[in-house]
């Protein structure tokens, strides 16, 4: 079963029935019809308060029949290696001897997700961690129908993928129509759609209980849409719509002490999934915008030392020379509060709003700067890409060979949690059963020195790398600690 769960420790309180629907009782509402409330509707909103025992009544049927065939079951099988031996698994063993001592054999795992078809010719937009590591994938269709899949784009930063049908033998596919998920409010009433527990395709609903909620996930784009439709394992990936039947966001995680829904889900909103979807239905990679600054969350002691009547924004505490930010005129100690008039309360606000930008487009952005507001025009741009002279892979009779290495720069360390001014080279890949995996490289270690030669280039790396040595002394970062290794050529 798929869905991400954030687990807390303690005893489930209650559990839930695999059969249970919601009911609105029409029993209190005499009472109801009774009590006039002077309520209000926020401004430029068409939403009413059920005002009638006939109102309380109506049915979300007609919504669920529009959307329910745009929902899909997807079903991922992995091929695992899963060692035999006993101790394999004991981590004193393991230490000592390797798991490579012992006899593996490969294992058939599956998982169960959901989906929501964005396009009519068999493109389907799902969760990355439904389908992560995945030998095949197929999905089946609310009539029973299923089709094989390939994995177009897989997204672990947001933890989307788009699927597209391999043969889709002429089937046109019924796709849904994305909302702007801007639009919608605490309070709204939205239905999730999926698959849970592999019970067959399911409705529930509920309300928006919340907004941009960070904190959740480790991720640098955090703005969930959290809601109290009961979400379960086997509804990542599919549809939070709302009472129009549009998508306003893609199911993702829970809080849950049971494993259970408790009322506490979250949905990646649509604005950001359309833009993965885009890129999948298009063919194209998904390009980023990059700001170019480091930045931390604005607390109460940091308002009060600028001066703000409460704590929101985004400190900017360290800037790229050079970069988009250094250029637009921003500076260490800025507080970012708004992006095109949409409030940030943290980094992960920030990232979200500037990641839902086109390349290209101008975006107001709100600056705090000793005291005064400004707005400052910011063009979107994308993080510079690597030139040919900046990567550099080694092959042949090396000790480094299967190694494939970039010299950074100031995008790509702070993608990787580096400083702006880090120096030396990354390893982006490290072909299996290589030398160079046999030595103990790893993707994202980042190479200092070989043979007391800083390096400052990629081109440095491969032309000392190529050379045949009898030892190498080679210092390298891994997770942020810095090691000397000495390694027989």
């Amino acid at each position: 079963m798929s869905l991400r769960t954030l687990m807390f420790s303690g005893v489930a309180l209650a559990t839930l029935g695999l059969g249970a629907a919601l009911v609105l009782s029409p029993v209190n509402a005499p009472a109801f019809a009774q009590v006039q409330l002077q309520l209000s509707s926020p401004e430029g909103s068409d939403r009413v308060v059920p005002a009638s025992d006939g109102q309380i009544k109506l049915s979300f049927a007609p919504v669920v029949k529009a959307v329910s065939p745009s929902v899909v079951n997807v079903y991922a099988t992995r091929i695992e290696s899963r060692a035999v031996s006993p101790f394999a698994s004991d981590p004193f063993f393991s230490r000592f001897f390797g798991e490579q001592y012992f006899q593996t054999r490969p294992r058939e795992s599956r998982s169960l997700g959901s989906g929501v078809i964005v396009e009519g010719s068999g493109v389907i937009l799902t969760n990355s961690h439904v389908i992560n590591g995945a030998n095949d994938v197929r999905i089946a269709l609310s009539d029973g129908r299923e089709f094989a899949v390939n994995i177009v784009v897989e997204d672990k930063q947001t933890d989307l993928a788009v699927l597209r049908v391999r043969d889709p033998k002429g089937t046109s596919f019924p796709a849904i129509t994305f909302a702007d998920s801007d639009g919608l409010l605490v309070g709204d009433l939205v239905l999730a759609i999926g698959n849970p527990f592999g019970v067959g395709q399911t409705v529930t609903s509920g309300i928006v209980s919340a907004l941009a909620r960070t904190g959740v996930e480790a991720s640098e784009y955090e703005f969930f849409i959290q809601t109290d439709a009961a979400i379960n394992p086997g509804n990542s990936g599919g549809a939070l719509v709302d009472l129009d039947g549009r998508l306003v966001g893609i199911n993702t995680a829970i809080f849950s002490q049971s494993g259970g829904s408790v009322g506490i889900g979250f949905a990646i909103p649509a604005n950001m999934a359309r833009l993965v979807a885009e890129a999948g239905v298009s063919g194209g990679e998904i390009v980023r915008p990059w700001f170019g600054a480091k930045m931390q969350t604005v607390d109460a002691d940091i308002a009060r030392s600028l001066g703000m009547d409460a704590p929101h924004g985004a400190l900017l505490t360290d800037i790229a020379a050079g970069g988009p930010a250094e250029r637009a005129g921003f500076r260490s100690g800025d507080v970012v509060i708004s992006v095109d008039g949409q409030r940030v309360d943290d980094p992960s606000a920030f990232n979200f709003r500037l990641a839902t930008k086109p390349i290209g487009q101008v975006a107001k952005l709100e600056r705090l700067r000793s005291g005064s507001v400004e707005t400052l025009d910011f063009t979107v741009e994308a993080a510079p890409a690597a030139g040919d002279d900046a990567i550099a892979s080694i092959s042949g009779n090396s000790r480094f060979s299967g190694v494939t290495v970039r010299q950074l720069d100031p995008a790509l360390s702070e993608a990787k949690g580096l400083p702006y001014d880090a120096t030396g080279v990354i390893i982006t890949e490290v072909s299996p059963g290589s030398p160079a995996e046999g030595m103990g490289l790893r993707v994202d270690d980042v190479i200092l020195s070989l043979n007391d030669i800083d390096l400052s280039s990629a081109s440095t790396f491969q032309q000392i790398a190529s050379q045949r040595v009898r030892t190498w002394q080679i210092i390298l970062q891994r997770n942020g600690r810095v090691t000397r290794s000495i390694v027989s050529g």
